[in-house]
């Protein structure tokens, strides 16, 4: 009877030759952009099969009419959809390969189709602001699928607000496309767009809308200031797959501009979270069931804080665990198939056999009929998948020929031997023995197995001859004959020895074997189960330290010997790090003792900065000096004569138990700010010690007889301003600063001396002179203030100059440090008309201006070179001449030159000024060289420079040119000014 499976319908699948449709490629889901009439859908499809596979799809479990609709198109296996339409083509489909085997069906597919309408044409009216007050500008989205990207720009495109605000004031939510402003300023007026964007398969599409021109209000006086309000929220449950990237959003008005950060409630922020953990989204990469938990936003500034919770929740698509695999089995037996799925929630399982639902995966009694294409398939809310495998239930007469005894079976005398008997057969045949014409029978040295495995022990000379399995079921019978030869037994003459060595040392271990001459001895070594790989054919190696086996093996049996190799070394690492008792500035580590190498414990290390020197026979200390309320991880060394061993494994991470403060601040300073303010600044602690941490902040006027102390509950606070109306300018205060915690109050600070806020300057300067010194600098010059009031600081002045034609709100600016009453303003432009102005200045700002006056940039200097070089030797001399630079009616009269020369050996540049078109320099007398830059000079300034080093002679003044090309380079980095 010939072995073949039947399909349902009478179709043909034959074993050993044919296969069942298996997927190499599945459709994908995609959104197409509507309106898009021109293009095609493709979705892709391909399984590999014998016979090739034919292929039919399915859109919404109903069957596409391929053939009977032009639209469709198969190709190859994929699915062409030309001219999609949003109404007709929308739906899940799914891909169904056939062939006589049997029917798979692919992984479901969406086909969507994306849109972006335009904006509303309705005019949005301007939106007011109080300055330091929060605002948003609403977007208002069109309808639109899938979701949106948004961004402002102001005024004119492309100026994106991101690219124009770098102070945090800004932020545009991803949510609902609103534009928020933590604090409005005066420069904020302008014309804001919300400009959005969709992201397709195949192609993007933006549009914008103009809306309302923000005006921020002026407050009458200073703008208020507020604690955050935090305005933008991320929903109290934010629900995402694991692998995907969680983004919450938070903002908050305030002035000053809050600042954010996140924190995750119930545990440690993700290390993933980056740099995001301190700006208005946090951005969570890869989710994983770890990252589940409540995260916190906290809007903090000088005022105080404000904070917001929500949880996220992260579930899974369904996974394999476990699938089915291809099966051949017999007729009339048992099937029974598992598939197991993980996922959140749990997934549900069904089955398919050829594309149709079964209730269960169990067949008894199996049948020709129950070959066949099935699939498992898990799904939960998330998404569905699909496992395939292929059944054949067999029919076979016994039959030998793909499998028969071995015709030559070698056993060693004294040993023993398994001879196999395994026919391919279906269903499964009766077995049994015969040697020559003797049916075998069990005994105590034969054994026939219910696999047809025949088992001879003690096998002696004898047990020779020729023996044969028979095999029989209701298809027919079969038999084969194989030949038993007895050989001489393997046996070990040389064992290895035992030895005891220190690491790093050598031993040689040998082995030698006597075995039957008719057959090919080989040697191998293992170290602890481990194969060995050696070259040494005679049977010895030298090795290093370990356990080891050697193994004397031919065709038909072999024999072992053991040499226990002692390994002296330094320790294995210490095991189960506990960490117990933990204290404020301490805690106790309990460890068990590791392997020790032959060699006693000598001594632990704790890794670290804290006690070095325990005793080898111990197994804890105590770890003191520590930070409360710190974390920490420890690791323990254990070493003896030998050496270090490697650390333990780290410790779970110990957090010190809370503490009050043990370290007063640091930094304490302060100064400057607006009117009426007393700004105090420190630095950050950073031993805070324990949670609720906080700062206590204590200041009075010098001659006060008492403080005025006041918390600031915010951990990285560093600044605080005290506002009062009745504060006098520059006014000295006394501050100090302490830390304190849920635990307690720390030490104060030292004391310190802050001066309040300075008044600015109220008198301008006098005698202001402003002198051309060339046709690019100025020399400016005033008398010096002595008038001020003693709460009026003089920090320097300020110059301000402009050109005629400019408004003075234009003018650029020089400033000087301290009581220097002249400077230099370059820069300029020739033949230029410029007014200047001077101010005093200080922390506060600027006083009122000086008297203006006016001045007018020299002409420039002429635009020519000196040209028209030549030089002549005569002895130690060198005389060098030029043609005079003629002034143009717009430039400056020339009224010398400047020459710029340098000796070899010399480290130094020389300028010799110059009257005359002509040069005498002296050459030494060790065959050196002169380096020459010629360039005119006048009440403009310099002109351009000539280098007289680009002459045609092989040799200048006794030098090769490509020596002198060299020098040039130090030419040209003198001053244009020289």
């Amino acid at each position: 009877m010939s072995n073949v499976c039947f399909l349902a319908g009478g179709d043909v699948c034959v074993s050993g030759h044919d296969s069942g449709p298996v997927f190499e490629e599945q459709p994908s889901s995609l959104i197409y952009p509507e309106g898009l009439t021109e293009g095609k859908v493709i979705l892709s499809c391909q399984a590999r099969a014998s016979p090739a596979a034919s292929y039919r799809w399915l859109v919404n479990g109903t069957e596409v009419p391929l053939g009977l609709d032009l639209r469709y198109t198969l190709v190859a296996g994929s699915l062409v959809i030309s001219s999609p339409e949003s109404v007709r083509d929308t739906g899940s489909y799914q891909c169904l390969a056939i062939n006589r085997c049997g029917t798979i069906v692919s992984k479901a597919a969406s086909v969507k189709f994306g849109y972006l309408n335009d904006f509303p044409t309705d005019s949005r009216s301007p939106q007011t602001a109080y300055e330091g007050a929060g605002t948003f500008l609403a977007c208002r989205p069109p309808p639109h699928y899938p979701a949106l990207s948004y961004r402002w720009f102001i005024n004119e495109f492309p100026n994106f607000l991101k690219n124009e605000k770098s102070d945090g004031r800004w932020f545009v939510s991803q949510v609902t496309g609103n534009l928020y402003l933590a604090k409005a300023e005066q420069n904020d007026t302008g014309n804001y767009f919300c400009f959005t964007t969709i992201n397709m398969d195949i192609s993007s599409k933006s549009t914008f809308i103009y809306s309302p021109t923000l005006v921020p209000l002026k407050y009458p006086t200073n703008p208020r200031k507020s604690t955050p309000s935090i305005k933008v929220r991320f929903p109290a449950e934010t629900y995402r797959l694991a692998g995907q990237t969680a983004q919450l959003e938070c903002f908050a008005y305030g002035n000053p501009v809050p600042k954010l950060r996140w924190r995750k409630v119930d545990g440690l922020l993700p290390a993933k979270s980056g740099s995001s953990v301190e700006g208005p989204t946090l951005t969570l990469p890869d989710l994983s069931f770890d990252d589940e938990g409540i995260y916190e936003c906290e809007a903090y500034n000088s005022q105080g804080s404000d904070a917001y919770q929500g949880r996220i929740s992260v579930q899974a698509q369904p996974q394999w665990l476990q699938v089915m695999s291809d099966s051949e089995v017999e007729i009339s037996s048992e099937l029974l198939w598992s598939c197991i799925a993980a996922g959140k929630p749990k997934p549900s399982v069904r089955w398919l056999r050829n594309g149709q639902s079964i209730t269960r995966l169990k067949i008894s009694n199996l049948a020709l009929e129950d070959s066949g294409m099935y699939q498992c398939v898990a799904e939960n809310k998330h998404g569905t998948i699909y496992s395939s495998a292929e059944l054949r239930v067999q029919v076979q007469a016994p039959d030998f020929r793909l499998n028969p005894v071995r015709k030559l079976i070698p056993a060693a005398r004294g040993g023993q031997v398994k001879i196999e008997c395994r026919p391919r057969a279906a269903p499964k045949p009766s077995l049994f023995w015969s040697r020559g014409t003797e049916l075998l029978t069990n005994s105590s040295r034969v054994t026939v197995a219910p696999d047809g495995v025949l088992s001879i022990l003690n096998i002696s000379r004898a047990d020779e001859g020729k023996y044969t399995c028979f095999a029989e079921n209701y298809l027919g019978k079969a038999n084969s004959t194989g030949h038993l030869s007895v050989r001489d037994a393997t046996k070990i003459t040389l064992a290895p020895s035992n030895a005891d060595i220190n690491q790093g040392e050598n031993v040689s271990l040998q082995c030698h074997a006597a075995h039957d001459p008719t057959m090919d001895l080989s040697f191998s070594w293992n170290l602890n189960g481990v194969m060995l790989d050696l070259e040494d054919s005679a049977g010895s190696c030298l090795i290093q330290a370990g356990v080891y086996t050697c193994t004397a093996q031919t065709v038909v049996d072999s024999a072992s010997a053991v040499a226990k190799l002692v390994v002296r070394g330094p320790p294995g690492p210490p095991g189960g790090l506990l960490v117990k008792n933990v204290a404020e500035t301490s805690v106790e580590l309990r460890w068990s003792r590791g392997y020790d190498n032959h060699s006693p414990i000598g001594k632990y290390v704790i890794r670290g900065r804290w006690p070095s020197n325990i005793e080898g026979n111990a197994e804890s200390a105590r770890v003191i000096g520590l930070m409360p309320w710190m974390d920490y991880e420890f690791q323990v060394i254990a070493s003896n004569i030998l050496g270090s061993g490697e650390p333990s494994m780290a410790s779970h991470t110990v957090r010190t138990q809370q503490a009050a403060p043990t370290v007063a601040p640091s930094g304490l300073g302060g100064g400057g700010g607006d009117r009426h303010e007393l700004i105090i600044t420190w630095t950050v602690s950073q031993y805070q010690n324990g949670d609720g941490f906080g700062y206590i902040l204590a200041f009075k006027r010098t001659e006060a007889p008492t403080w005025t102390t006041l918390k600031i509950p915010q951990v990285d606070s560093s600044r605080y301003v005290y506002y009062n109306d009745s504060l006098s300018p520059y006014s000295p205060f006394v501050v100090k600063i302490r830390a304190y915690n849920c635990r307690g109050e720390g030490p104060f600070s030292q004391i310190a001396v802050v001066h309040s806020a300075e008044e600015e300057p109220t008198l301008g300067p006098l005698g202001i002179n402003a002198t051309a010194l060339s046709a690019f600098e100025i020399q400016v010059s005033w008398d010096p203030i002595h008038q001020l009031s003693t709460d009026v600081l003089l920090r320097g002045y300020e110059i301000r100059y402009w050109r005629q034609h400019e408004r003075e709100a234009a003018a650029d600016r020089v400033r000087t440090l301290g009581q220097e009453t002249s400077a230099r303003v370059s820069g300029l432009r020739p033949s230029t008309r410029y007014h200047v102005a001077v101010l005093a200045y200080n922390s506060a700002g600027t006083g009122p201006s000086s008297p203006r006056t006016t001045v007018t940039t020299r002409k420039p200097p002429p635009n020519r070179r000196p040209g028209n070089i030549s030089w002549r030797t005569d002895d130690a001399w060198v005389t060098v001449r030029w043609d005079h630079v003629m002034a143009l009616h717009n430039e400056s009269a020339v009224l010398g030159y400047k020459v710029l020369y340098k000796h070899e050996g010399q480290s130094t540049l020389k300028v010799l000024d110059k009257s005359r078109s002509t040069v005498k320099l002296l050459l030494p007398k060790d065959n050196s060289y002169v380096v020459l830059e010629i360039r005119s000079w006048g009440e403009g300034g310099d002109g351009p420079a000539h280098e007289i080093i680009n002459g045609s002679p092989s040799y200048l003044f006794g030098l090769p040119l490509h020596l002198l090309s060299l020098l040039v380079l130090l030419a040209l980095i003198s001053p244009a000014g020289l």
